[in-house]
This record gives structure tokens, sequence and C-alpha cells, in this order.
């Protein structure tokens, strides 16, 4: 069963690149920040950065999601190895994690344009603080996210291919 998690910093394209992903593979995709507390997104909104102890409840949601949807491709973060972990060992069978790298510079400008979302971009330092990129022997699918969106999802699902042989 195909369980996927789509990670990086706030502004990075998860949302993005998950639909698009998700039109490519048919298979649903869910977005992390809908799996948020409301005491979380409050929080976030105020631009107070989440502590591990805020992030426990939400992982173990996406965790839920990934045991109980599969096959399914979900957005969150998953910014330390300690939360991909957690993930891991609730989702009931593997994970493959698809780090979206980019740039500061690159997701700042792209958060800036955004709208109607209630991450503010005085939190993206935090998250570049906290991000502990996959380690190879994680076997991420990382991508560049400059390419454009359908050379990324191209990637990605060859990526993921390479993992079904």
């Amino acid at each position: 069963m195909l369980r996927v998690v789509l990670m990086g910093v706030s502004g990075c394209g998860k949302s993005s690149v998950g639909a698009a992903l998700s039109a490519r593979l048919s298979v649903p995709y869910v977005d992390g920040d809908d799996l948020h507390p409301a005491e979380n997104v409050a929080k976030m909104a105020r631009g107070e950065p989440l502590t591990d102890a805020d992030r426990w409840p939400w992982l173990d949601r996406v965790a839920g999601v990934l045991a109980d949807r599969a096959p399914v491709i979900v957005g969150c973060s998953a910014l330390k190895r300690g939360y991909r972990d957690r993930i891991r060992a609730g989702a009931g069978g593997p994970v493959r994690f698809v780090h979206l790298a980019g740039s500061r510079d690159l997701i700042a400008g792209r958060m800036a344009q955004r709208t109607g979302h209630y991450m503010p971009l005085s939190l993206l330092d935090s998250q570049f603080a906290a991000l502990e990129p996959p380690g190879a022997d994680e076997a991420a699918v990382t991508v560049d996210i400059a390419a454009p969106l359908p050379a990324l999802v191209s990637a990605i699902a060859a990526g993921l291919a390479e993992d079904a042989r």
C-alpha cells in the first residue's frame, strides 16, 4: 500500500505538489494543515512556533491517516527525524517521505505571495532552524522545488516507482 508524506518547510509547495501528484497517481491527497488541532493553528497564526509537545498529537493524526486511508499522500512538514519516526511508527506500514527542498529566498517569495494561509512569513526561519533533512538511511526522495511543477511531479513519480521494482 502506498503511503507518501510530502515534507518540507511551510511554503515549499506541499499542497500544490500534493494535488498534482494525486492526479498523476490517482491516489488521494490529504493536506496535513487540515489535521492540526485548532490550538496549533491559532498559535501559528499569532506568529508563535509550535513546540514538539504541540506537534505530537498532529503527527499522530497524520500517522492515523496513513494507516487508515492508504493508499494516500499526506502533506506534513515532518521537519525532524523524530517526527518522521513517530509517523512511521503509527502508519501501519512502510512510508515514503518526499522532501520538497528549496532555498529560503525562493520559499519566502512564495509565502509573501500567498493569501489566506495562517502560517506567517515570520515563522519561516524557525522552520528552517528545525529542519533535519532526511538521512540516506531514510530512503527519501528529495526534489528541488525550483523546478516547474510538472517536472517535480515526474521526478517524484519516478522516485516512488523505483521502490516498487
